[in-house]
Order: structure tokens, then sequence, then C-alpha cells
């Protein structure tokens, strides 16, 4: 089954022609920066917008179709939708408000109350009315009470923007979980990598009004020929499945098509799939054939000394603070590396830094070269 949109519409300043194709169910994620024309398509495939060409097809289910005249009412097309702003009922209490979402819903479906509660972990909440709670409480409410209308599709139009970031950490995982339990397309809006890294099946990059590349978020994260390559958070997105654990080096084996990565042990069983988010500053390149400090991509080899060594058991990692040059480096390592290393105290080490790794955040020179701003008059 697929999610098939095409919309076209020429505002006085602005016109929009997109068409993608995404796998249902599944979370497709339309990405691009404020005014990409995000929020016009997911008012459109809600039927809030009645565009001058628009057609909207779930599996064999045509909801819009301009050509012929085909156009399902809003209230018909059992779509439900979060907005930025929960949009609660504030004299209701959590568990009317989504009691409401149920008696909204055109079908008796198969998405109870209690699942949705367990789901989204609202049962502390449920005797509270909406205005005691946090705003990812309040979010986390509005997606609750879009599900129980029973939607064939689920429309989040930039959920998450306006938490703050604790409170997006909190929301992140339970629409990971959404995701995993509930069969369901969902059609979600943002302009943040996080967010489209940890929930895309099926990306949609956006600018100005016209699809700039879609497809799975593994090949669109990856392609060096899109914008999202030219970021400096610019990160591959990995499918793997976990292969094995080795809980004496405190690791976990996960199998990538034929390659193997090894990342810091994760405490889910043999045969689970996870998701890898792997920076591209973070990645070192090396030439086959040529001689060890000619063939990495590293421009700085800094010799140093291990000063000290501070395990981190409940991350499985330790920092290795190493004195080298004009003061100290501290290197994030496994468990493992500390003993395949030998790594303790008065141990010399060499520090492989990558150049694009480095962050500059000020200048300490106490010369100042710049135009000094004019003196305020004496009074």
């Amino acid at each position: 089954m697929s999610l098939d949109v095409s919309i076209g519409h020429r505002f006085p300043s602005f016109e929009i022609a997109v068409a993608f194709s995404a796998p249902a169910p599944g979370i497709t994620v339309l990405f691009g920066a404020s005014g990409a024309g995000k929020s016009t398509v997911i008012t459109a495939v809600a039927g809030l917008l009645r565009p001058q060409h628009c057609r909207v097809r779930i599996g064999p289910e045509v909801l819009a179709d301009t050509n012929n005249g085909t156009w399902t009412a809003p209230e018909n097309r059992r779509v439900g939708m979060v907005f930025q702003d929960a949009r609660l009922f504030p004299h209701l209490s959590v568990a009317d408000n989504l009691r409401y979402g149920l008696r909204r819903a055109k079908v008796r479906g198969r998405i109870d109350f209690a699942e949705v509660v367990d789901l989204l972990g609202i049962e502390p909440l449920l005797g509270r009315r909406t205005h005691a709670l946090s705003g990812g409480e309040r979010q986390r409410v509005a997606i609750g009470r879009a599900l129980l209308a029973q939607p064939r599709l689920l429309l989040m139009d930039e959920p998450l923007a306006s938490l703050d970031a604790p409170r997006k950490a909190e929301i992140l995982p339970y629409l990971i979980r959404l995701k995993a339990r509930l069969d369901l397309p969902v059609l979600y809006v943002t302009h943040a990598l996080d967010e489209l890294v940890q929930l895309a099946d099926y990306a949609v990059l956006l600018a100005e009004g016209r699809v700039q590349a879609a497809g799975p978020v593994e090949e669109i994260a990856a392609r060096a020929d899109l914008p999202l390559a030219g970021r400096a958070d610019a990160a591959a997105v990995l499918a793997c499945t976990i292969a094995g654990h080795e809980p004496e080096r405190q690791l976990t084996r996960l199998a990538w098509g034929d390659a193997v990565l090894w990342v810091v042990q994760i405490d889910r069983p043999v045969g689970a799939k996870v998701r890898l988010r792997i920076p591209a500053r973070e990645v070192i390149l090396a030439r086959a054939g040529l001689p060890l400090a000619d063939s990495l991509s590293v421009h700085n080899v800094v010799s140093g000394v291990v000063r000290a060594v501070a395990p981190r058991p409940p991350r499985h990692t330790a920092m290795v603070e190493v004195t080298a040059g004009g003061g100290s480096l501290l290197a994030h390592v496994t468990p493992d590396a500390v003993q395949r290393l030998g790594l303790a105290p008065n141990v010399p080490v060499a520090a492989l830094i990558k150049s694009m790794a480095i962050e500059v955040i000020g200048d300490t020179d106490d010369t100042d070269d710049t135009e000094a701003p004019p003196a305020y008059p004496e009074r």
C-alpha cells in the first residue's frame, strides 16, 4: 500500500507543485526550511485547503482528485491531525479530552483507550486538567486524542516545534513507540534534522514549493548532492540488526549488510532492528596500500601521556585524560579499548584528531584589530 500525494496551487506570492508516493504504513517526513510548503501539503491532505490541483490516495481509496471532481470533506477523511499547539479543551480532564477523540470516530476501530494510554505513558495524567500539564504532556495527550478518532492517516504538523530541548527529548521516544506498535501511515512535518533521523522511514525534501528529493531516509541522508550533506551536522543513517553482544567487552556487534559495526553495549535482544546516525565529521578515511602515516585522512596526530582513566559504567564507556601539547585532551573510548591498548596513567599514546571535528569557539588573543566603537560624549 502507498500514500500518493500530488498538489499544485498558486498563491499570490508563492506557488507549490509537489508530488510523491510513499510506502504506507510508516512515517513519511516532509522536511525543509520555513516557507518550503510543508504545512500547505499537510493542510491539503487533511482537506482544510482545496488546491487548484490535488490528488490524495491511501492505498485503493482516493480522498481527493480534482481531475474528476472527487473531494471528500475533511470530517469524512478519517485523518487525525496534531498541530504545534496541542489545542486541548481546557475545561475537560485529560481522560475526557481522549474520549472526545473516541466520540469523533467514524468507525469502530482497533485502537482502544487502554492501548493509547499505555503507548503514550499518560495514565498518571488522566484525572488532571490540561492547564496543569507540561508542553510535552499536552502533546502526548493531543496525539492520543487524534489516535482514538481511529484515523486511516495521522498528520503531524511540527508537533515538537514549540517544545524546549528537554521536553522534546521526553516525547520523541513515545513517537518511536507509536511507529513500532501501530500499523498506521503518518505524514510528519518538521525542519529539525534530529526528528527526521529518528522518525522517518521515508523522507521528502522540500524547498520553495518543490520536491528536491524523495526516498528512504537511509538513501536521502547519505546523498552528497543534497542540501542535507551541506549542513554542519550532516550524517549518514543506517538500518542495522543486532548480531550479538560481548558483555565482557561491553560491546554490541551490529550487522549492516555484509559489514560489521561495533558500538557501546545496547540493552536490546539479538535480532532487534536499530537505527544508527554517524556524523560525517566523525568518519576517518584510509587509503589502502600506503604507509599508515600517509594513508589516513586525519591531519592531527598529537603525542601525549595518559594522565587518568575514568570509567563510566552506566554508559559502558571510559573517559581518558591525556597530557599533551600545552595542556590536556579528553578521549571518550570504550572499556574494551582501554583494555586492548593497556591505557593507564603514564602510558604514552598518540591522539588522532580530525580537523573537521575541531570547533573554533572564540578568539583568546588580547589584541583587537576591529574598529573601536565611538566613545560616549562626556556629560
